[in-house]
């Protein structure tokens, strides 16, 4: 009778038993169907958005191809393919961007569950800074060279006037869409998105593209002394004579100065329009996110003081060259005082890139491995930016090893490019490492949290997270506490990352507002042919500007994460 007792008040617990065994198996079964499903979703997402990046991209190379094929027609056949047609092709492309881009402004940003994620390391302030900048310089040489056409005899044609207001039109949505939206990682209307972003992109490209073309610019700043102009239109056979007011002169000197500002914009949206295709359905982990460090020049002297020294010293050199180029047939000591500034300030930027290279490598910090479409963009453009003074510069040397090498120019053209290459390589090398380094919050952050006691994660995680937090404040407190008092290392980069955008500065103005001798002082023209060498400056000049601009945006993230 006990052992009947006892069996009967084992079955309920065996049976108990049982019924737990099968829903655990149920909640097994059910959480690995869930995690096939969600498994099965990912990939089905990855594939659109693989498929959608694909198709979005033929389209936007498709159109930069037509167009680039237009543009070159209108150069090399001006009676078949004229710019007019070019400005028409360019028109449509113009308004179908804009009203994409209005649409996303009012329409797509605003559904439900649009932005959920947003990209901390795009737009840089930096970046949208001088975006605005150029944005405004470009909307004012638009303005100028709608008045220089109206105010010209002999060249008024309606689309003459139209086309430069569809730009004025669309750079003033492309400059608000990037402003405020350049972060998103949309989440909805993937496909019109991406469509909208790589039709844009083409559109930006394109119009770099015209400008680069156009050599009636080139052709302006050779005849500054001319009473008869060409037209700033670009292909025209005819002239154009401003008329009696002085008016006139005013608003075609404006459009030929501020023409390098249009050229760094277009540039730069194609940039940010391509971080934003990238991240179109990006799903962001919040995990290791940190806002970017604010821009602060505390315990930085050096750096300021001599990069200020040689922006004012080329300043001056600048403003001499270019007053004996208007005034007068510039002479050999210009292209002397010119070179030997480069000669001199280059080899110091090297050393400085060098040295700073070294000490990344002396550095604790880790690599940022983590996918990055903006730093990888930053890599790719700087690069591609190189080839344009990489392909001038062997030309150059090529020249001056083949011709007479005793006369003091040849010399100093010939150090000049071999310097420029040694320069660029150095400063992409210490760059594209000081992009790859954590920062130094995100470094500190880490060690203290990898100092909590084990122990307590057994406890809850409420209470890991509590600790965590409690350690990053302390680690955060003890940064600022220690603020002032900089390592060597990281006072070094600093120094040097200062250096070298302020030198990075005079060496973007100098070029991009007239001071190029490589188009006058008749070596390389003379050794190639003018139609060859021009080529090849339309070609490398636009991207060493677009370099030294890059390179500035790439050296203020290393001082800022340093």
């Amino acid at each position: 009778m006990a052992d009947e007792e006892a069996g009967r008040r084992r079955r309920p617990s065996q049976d108990t038993e049982r019924s737990m065994s099968t829903e655990a198996q149920k909640i097994r079964y059910e959480k690995s169907w869930l995690s096939r499903k969600c498994s099965s979703h990912i990939m089905r997402d990855r594939q659109a958005q693989k498929s959608g990046q694909l198709f979005s991209g033929l389209l936007a190379m498709n159109v930069v191809f037509l167009g680039t094929a237009l543009i070159s027609s209108s150069i090399f056949n001006k009676k078949a393919i004229t710019y007019w047609h070019v400005q028409i092709f360019l028109s449509i492309l113009m308004v179908f961007a804009s009203c994409w881009m209005l649409y996303y402004q009012i329409v797509t940003s605003r559904k439900p569950h649009a932005v959920l994620y947003k990209d901390l390391h795009a737009g840089a302030f930096w970046l949208r800074g001088s975006l605005l900048i150029f944005g405004a310089c470009s909307i004012l040489l638009h303005v100028f060279k709608i008045g220089y056409e109206a105010t010209s005899t002999d060249c008024i044609e309606p689309m003459e006037m139209i086309f430069p207001a569809l730009e004025i039109l669309f750079i003033s949505i492309q400059t608000s869409l990037l402003l405020f939206f350049c972060k998103d990682c949309t989440q909805v209307q993937h496909t019109v998105t991406r469509y909208g972003l790589t039709l844009t992109l083409a559109t930006d490209l394109l119009l770099w593209v015209l400008v680069v073309g156009n050599d009636s610019v080139k052709k302006e700043l050779e005849a500054q002394l001319s009473g008869v102009k060409r037209s700033l239109s670009g292909n025209k056979n005819t002239t154009c004579r401003c008329s009696d007011t002085a008016i006139c002169p005013v608003f075609k000197m404006g459009y030929v100065t501020l023409y390098p500002f249009y050229l760094e914009y277009c540039l730069i949206c194609c940039s940010m329009l391509y971080v934003m295709w990238k991240n179109v359905g990006r799903r962001i982990s919040l995990r290791g996110t940190h806002a970017p460090p604010k821009l602060k020049l505390h315990g930085v002297v050096f750096g300021p003081l001599l990069g200020s020294f040689a922006l004012f010293i080329g300043f001056s050199i600048f403003i001499i060259y270019q007053i004996q180029a208007t005034t007068s047939e510039l002479t050999k000591q210009s292209f002397i005082l010119y070179y030997s500034y480069w000669v001199t300030l280059l080899p110091v930027m090297t050393l400085c890139c060098v040295s700073g290279t070294i000490i990344h490598s002396l550095e604790e910090r880790e690599v940022d491995t983590h996918k990055n479409p903006t730093r990888s963009l930053d890599v790719v453009l700087l690069l591609g930016a190189s080839l344009g003074p990489f392909a001038i510069s062997y030309y150059s040397i090529v020249a001056c090893v083949a011709t007479d090498l005793r006369t003091q120019l040849s010399s100093l053209n010939l150090s000049y490019s071999v310097i420029i290459i040694l320069e660029h390589i150095a400063q992409n090398i210490f760059i594209i490492e000081g992009l790859h380094r954590q920062s130094v919050i995100e470094t500190e952050g880490k060690t203290f949290e990898d100092k909590v006691d084990p122990s307590p994660r057994r406890i809850s995680v409420l209470e890991v997270r509590r600790e965590s937090l409690q350690n990053f404040r302390r680690a955060s407190q003890a940064y600022l506490q220690n603020y002032s008092q900089l390592n060597w290392k990281r006072r070094a980069l600093k120094e040097i990352s200062v250096f070298l955008i302020l030198c990075n500065i005079i060496l973007w103005i100098m070029p991009a507002f007239g001071a190029q001798p490589q188009f006058e002082n008749g070596l390389e023209k003379t050794f190639y042919g003018h139609s060859t060498w021009f080529t090849i400056l339309n070609f490398g000049l636009p991207l060493g500007i677009f370099y030294r601009m890059h390179a500035v945006g790439g050296l203020l993230e290393i001082y800022l994460t340093a």
